[in-house]
């Protein structure tokens, strides 16, 4: 056995420097996406599944690289999963073809996956509950770093060079994180009786019917935004993609060796917390998505210009997460999470009343709010999450957290893209002569996402009210 022990504050810098890279990754490829439609040869809508591929393979995967964490150790799977993330940057980035682009995605979204169902737990596991919520604001912290990072660097290097670096940009960063968090952080090493343990003690058939489940709902949105829609179509995979997907929860309950254990779900507080988060990335995401062919093919701004425009509301958030995770450990959590929903809502209905044409003002002002909506959601909900499950349990917890703000990103991406473009039939490239053919189809989906917005400000409220009062931060 070889145990190497990380410092609380080692373990920090390490799993945030990890987050940063993550997020400088998604960040950059969503604001490349007009570029790949057009490097590629392909529409607008289908150039989205280079993101979309990505957030549905770390959601398929989450939890079972969690339950791996609980089994074998967390940390060691953390650290594959660097590896995973480097190699399928450098496969993205070398592609001669759109297809071998999305299995480097497949790949890198492998290694996002082992990262991102551990992190968590990593944080909860070394820092006690009065000090948990600015742990995790600070891991937070630096995800808003690699997300502010993201659209200006992506945009400074489509306006310099190919959109290649964008991906090859995060092997060197990616290689040199990895080294560091094999040398400091506490690894174990696992040995054969170890896997033949873990393959004996998993549901791979509960496994199996959920990735299936997940394929057949989000190739649903290729009907819905193939050149001629066929709406019948993509509502019978909608359809068939949910029931699958719901009865590998149910399968799971039944299995001897379940991915998740059957107290989680039945745990009422918690799993509103996590679907108040699913809403509110389903949310999130749907900007992210849309604005890129809003600045760039619509009203004929830069990529550089694009970039730094988007990356406000990241740069809201750096700078109002510290201060949302200081409050979570100072007062009751449900407030701010309300709070921080009302803000989310108030910048969607700004989206919708978007100009035709430049206008600043009008522009910058929803992205900032959907930043300071973010920051004062994000830490206090995690922490609460966290804090209504066991520490034996922390391990699924996290995972499940993560899996539920994945999913959120997954089914936003589909959504955004799908509203749009079956507003709009026979367009494959969006540009400033659709006019207001564009702008009323960008309407009618923030429309939507006001709606979905409130939704989650209704089940946060919900939590408030059916929560027993917190004596102190924390419990």
């Amino acid at each position: 056995m070889e145990n190497k022990k990380a410092s609380n504050k080692s373990t920090l810098i390490i799993l945030g420097l990890f987050s940063l890279m993550t997020g400088l990754s998604g960040s950059s490829v969503t604001l490349a996406l007009p570029q790949l439609s057009e490097g590629f040869h392909v529409t607008n809508g289908a150039a989205t599944w280079a993101v979309l591929i990505g957030v549905i393979t770390t959601a398929v995967f989450l939890v079972l690289f969690g339950h791996f964490g609980d089994l074998l150790s967390k940390e060691d799977v953390f650290l594959y999963g660097g590896i995973g993330f480097t190699l399928g940057s450098l496969i993205s980035g070398i592609a001669p073809v759109y297809s071998i682009l999305l299995v480097g995605r497949f790949v890198q979204a492998i290694g996002t996956a082992m990262i991102m169902a551990n992190s968590m737990v990593i944080v909860t596991e070394a820092f006690p509950a009065s000090a948990r919520g600015k742990a995790i604001a600070a891991v937070s912290m630096f995800i808003s770093v690699g997300t502010v990072s993201g659209p200006a660097i992506g945009g400074l290097i489509l306006s310099v060079s190919s959109w290649r670096w964008i991906f090859l940009i995060n092997v060197p960063l990616a290689i040199l994180l990895t080294f560091f968090g094999c040398r400091f952080l506490f690894t174990t090493k696992i040995t054969m009786a170890d896997l033949k343990s873990l393959v004996k003690k998993s549901n791979w058939r509960g496994q199996l019917i959920f990735t299936v489940g997940m394929i057949i709902f989000f190739m649903s949105s290729l009907f819905f935004q193939s050149h001629k829609p066929n709406i019948i179509s993509g509502a019978i995979f909608l359809v068939i993609g949910t029931i699958v997907t719901i009865f590998s929860f149910v399968q799971d309950n039944r299995s001897k060796y379940p991915w998740v254990d059957p107290s989680v779900t039945k745990n009422k507080q918690f799993m509103g917390a996590v679907m108040t988060m699913f809403l509110v990335m389903m949310v999130n995401v749907v900007s992210n998505i849309l604005l890129p062919f809003y600045l760039q093919s619509f009203i004929g701004l830069s990529p550089l210009t694009s970039g730094l425009l988007m990356v406000l509301q990241s740069a809201t958030m750096f700078f109002v997460t510290p201060l949302a995770g200081y409050l979570a450990d100072k007062m009751n959590r449900h407030v701010l999470t309300i709070f921080g929903t009302t803000i989310l809502t108030l910048s969607q209905l700004g989206y919708a009343f978007y100009p035709s044409g430049v206008n600043y003002t009008i522009i910058i002002i929803p992205i900032i709010l959907n930043g300071i909506g973010m920051a004062t959601f994000l830490s206090p909900n995690n922490a609460l999450s966290m804090s209504y499950l066991p520490r034996e349990l922390s391990g699924i917890a996290g995972s499940m957290n993560s899996f539920f703000r994945t999913l959120g990103m997954g089914i936003g991406i589909s959504l955004g893209s799908t509203a749009l473009f079956i507003q709009m039939p026979g367009v494959e490239v969006v540009s400033s002569k659709l006019g207001q053919e564009f702008m009323g189809a960008f309407q009618n989906v923030f429309f939507l996402a006001t709606a979905l917005s409130v939704l989650g400000m209704v089940v946060s409220i919900i939590l408030y009210l059916t929560s027993k009062n917190e004596t102190e931060p924390g419990h």
